[in-house]
């Protein structure tokens, strides 16, 4: 039986699904997440809060995009100082950047009310608002009048531990000895391919895409990582009213 594999477009997994890409449904985080719950998925690149926050969630080990310090595609756009800010308007995409940003402000001392984002065309003339993925890098490349704080710079600043920012997800029971190994050897032929497959993309600039892949964006779910989550996890809990639960690792 063909595996079910759901993933997201952004630049930031390109080197993911290398050489199974006909395998894959390919559409946002949060229908990726939706397709979850209902079943339809056998694996899903998608938040790492889902595995924190359903406890019939298992996360694939060894895969991940995670950053260690800036990773320049999930940010809050401010246009007036920290303190400031009183209103933050929310990436619909975003899942686990939304739980960063409250562990961030409430770890800073900050407070606002959070609100979602009615439409990207308004991002430029929100007092704060918090952008993801790709439309994140539009954001920043584009001229603007917005202070930015990298959420990936701001977590290792806490914590000094990378921040895992989605994950393969597998619903608990599907039996990973089939999909962990296609996943991994797909991730594993994308960085070996990677040079080729940062100049075969259009986007942004060359420079750009080399630079934020080799550097911003790690894709290794490695001890480090893992103890990141757990990290996050514990903060989760200071922060939610629903229940935090361990990641498990298959």
């Amino acid at each position: 039986m063909t595996p079910r594999i759901g993933s997201v477009s952004y630049l930031n997994a390109l080197p993911l699904t290398c050489g199974i890409e006909d395998q894959v449904v390919f559409t946002t985080p949060a229908q990726l997440a939706e397709m979850l719950h209902r079943g339809e998925l056998d694996a899903a690149l998608v938040s790492s809060t889902e595995a924190l926050f359903n406890n019939r969630y298992d996360m694939l080990d060894g895969i991940a995009i995670a950053s260690r310090g800036p990773v320049k595609s999930v940010f809050l756009a401010h246009r007036v100082p920290l303190a400031e800010v009183r209103e933050i308007f929310l990436d619909p995409a975003s899942l686990s950047s939304v739980g960063l940003l409250r562990v961030l402000l409430a770890q800073h001392g900050l407070k606002a009310t959070l609100r979602p984002l009615p439409g990207y065309e308004r991002a430029s003339t929100c007092e704060a608002v918090l952008l993801i993925g790709d439309r994140a890098l539009d954001f920043c490349l584009a001229p603007c009048q917005h202070g930015i704080w990298d959420l990936g710079e701001a977590w290792y600043g806490l914590t000094g531990l990378p921040f895992v920012h989605a994950a393969w997800i597998l619903p608990r029971g599907v039996d990973p000895s089939r999909l962990g190994p296609l996943l991994r050897a797909a991730r594993d032929h994308g960085l070996a391919r990677l040079e080729e497959l940062i100049r075969a993309r259009t986007d942004y600039t060359l420079e750009f895409r080399r630079r934020y892949l080799t550097e911003n964006v790690r894709f290794d779910l490695g001890e480090a990582e893992k103890q990141g989550l757990r990290r996050f996890a514990e903060l989760l809990r200071q922060q939610q009213n629903q229940e935090v639960f361990d990641p498990r690792f298959v």
